[in-house]
């Protein structure tokens, strides 16, 4: 026979599972329907690690894993919460946010009629962190601290080089203007009004991008403000090795509790995935009024690998342009390269006549400048001859041989055909099928074939969203016409010299 009291003091233990059962699964439902609402990417970077505490006194109390998460949820996601919430459990009307750690949560209300406070970065300021040299055996200390990184205790930035100031930088007329936007930005005080954000520079390479960017991180280091300098590689190594190690949402919180964010060379940041968390964390940074500082090789609309979100967010901010070294800006930087050569070999000279005559053959960048001069160094301690324009010459002949070409864009392309051709630039971005604009419309896409790197779909995409099929027959049809009539090559052969000549 069974025992009535038996059955009643089994029914009453079943209770607390059963209704951790039902909280469990409500749970589980509202994070199906944040899901939803969200989208997997803003749910797996933000509420993947929420969790549900405990109900009481009409308050949902959950908890997240650090203060960061927890003000960016509340200021953010309180209210959508709050209704996935309150439709699961009719009793709630708040919901607290706390942070679990061996002590008790402590818990931030967040009701109807509260409004959500703003973010509050709560990290301790640090310095760029500069990569100390390899050391030939790997230390017990070393070990640990890559683990440390591993896990988002530390956040590495790419080396610095004290050489890279504001002080060591030449200044010219083609790069006065990123000059002093970059110095704004590296000596504003905290808590000052972001004028520039983001501040983006772009330009062809050994043109100064790097010297910039290093020396806007020394002076904001000095000033007591928390940045970081990254190339776009040293940014997706970090992030891989922090899904590899399940620690993303450290790395994450790492990086966006800084003050001032530069990336260096963005145009080589790839992958989907990775471009997504750039792009998540350039609008918590922005939001948050945190500076960032962008460096690329063109403009932010000739990014094609990117995602669009990311080139709109960069064209939103100070966009600037260093052009190529004017003459005597070449002069400023050869003058600068002798003086540094003449410390290490107080013998060296250069006449006033060979430094003319580098600076007028030498028109690329500051880099084959170094090479020219390092050339020269070799050449006259080695031989031990006097430099002449004639010795200079010979000594740096591959130098000026292979001088770059000038780089053609699309849109100096659409300009000058749709001016020689008496058209406008809509014109050949449209739609329109007569004569008159066709011809041009498909002149202007061979140029691009034939003058820039840019592949079929890119080419295509530039010209009104057109396929790439398009672009292969106007590329065809130019061919095949211009090998038959003298005076549409000849007209090209004009277009050709006007996009490419300096």
């Amino acid at each position: 026979m069974l025992n009535p009291r038996r059955n009643e003091s089994r029914k009453i233990d079943d209770e607390p599972a059963s209704r951790d059962t039902r909280k469990e699964e409500s749970w589980a439902a509202i994070c199906r329907r944040l899901r939803a609402e969200l989208g997997e990417a803003v749910f797996t970077s933000w509420f993947a690690r929420l969790e549900l505490e405990h109900l009481g006194d009409n308050v949902a109390h959950l908890t997240v894993p650090t203060k960061f998460l927890k003000n960016w949820i509340q200021t953010h996601y309180s209210e959508r919460i709050l209704t996935a919430c309150a439709a699961e459990f009719r009793s709630v009307k708040q919901i607290a946010i706390g942070v679990r750690s061996s002590s008790r949560p402590h818990f931030a209300r967040v009701g109807e009629q509260e409004r959500s406070p703003e973010p509050h970065f709560d990290v301790a300021p640090k310095p760029v962190a500069i990569a100390e040299p390899q050391k030939p055996a790997a230390s017990h200390s070393t070990h640990k601290a890559k683990a440390r990184e591993a896990d988002g205790e530390t956040l590495t930035g790419s080396p610095l080089d004290k050489r890279l100031n504001f002080s060591t930088f030449l200044v010219g007329r083609s790069n006065q203007l990123a000059y002093a936007s970059a110095q704004e930005v590296g000596n504003a005080m905290p808590g000052e009004t972001l004028r520039f954000n983001p501040l983006y520079i772009h330009a062809a390479v050994g043109l100064g991008k790097t010297h910039l960017l290093q020396a806007i991180a020394h002076a904001a280091t000095g000033a007591k403000r928390r940045v970081i300098y990254l190339t776009a590689e040293r940014f997706m190594h970090g992030f891989v090795c922090a899904l590899k190690a399940e620690t993303a949402m450290a790395f994450k919180e790492k990086l966006r509790s800084i003050d001032i964010l530069i990336i260096d060379d963005v145009q080589f940041l790839q992958g989907k995935s990775i471009q997504q968390e750039f792009c998540h964390t350039l609008n918590a940074l922005i939001d948050a009024r945190r500076q960032i500082v962008i460096a690329a090789d063109r403009p932010p609309a000739d990014l094609e690998s990117l995602d669009e979100r990311v080139r709109s967010r960069f064209a939103g901010g100070l966009c600037v342009e260093m052009g190529a070294l004017d003459e005597s800006l070449r002069i400023k930087l050869l003058e600068a390269r002798v003086a540094a050569a003449k410390l290490l070999h107080p013998n060296f000279e250069m006449s006033p006549a060979v430094l003319a005559y580098v600076a007028s053959v030498i028109q690329t960048n500051g880099r084959d400048l170094d090479g020219a001069v390092n050339r020269l160094v070799a050449h006259a301690c080695l031989t031990g001859l006097p430099l002449s324009v004639e010795t200079a010459e010979a000594a740096i002949r591959d130098l000026v041989r292979t001088r770059e070409p000038k780089r053609v864009k699309i849109e100096d392309i659409q300009k000058l055909v749709a001016s020689h051709y008496n058209v406008t630039k809509a014109d050949i971005l449209s739609a329109r099928r007569t004569a008159n604009v066709v011809r041009p419309r498909q002149i202007a896409m061979y140029l691009a074939k034939t003058l820039t790197p840019r592949s079929l779909p890119e080419i295509g995409r530039r010209f009104g969203g057109r396929d790439h099929t398009t672009v292969l027959h106007a590329v065809r049809k130019i061919e095949a016409l211009a090998g038959t009539d003298g005076r549409l090559s000849e007209e090209i052969d004009l277009l050709k010299r006007l996009l490419t000549e300096n």
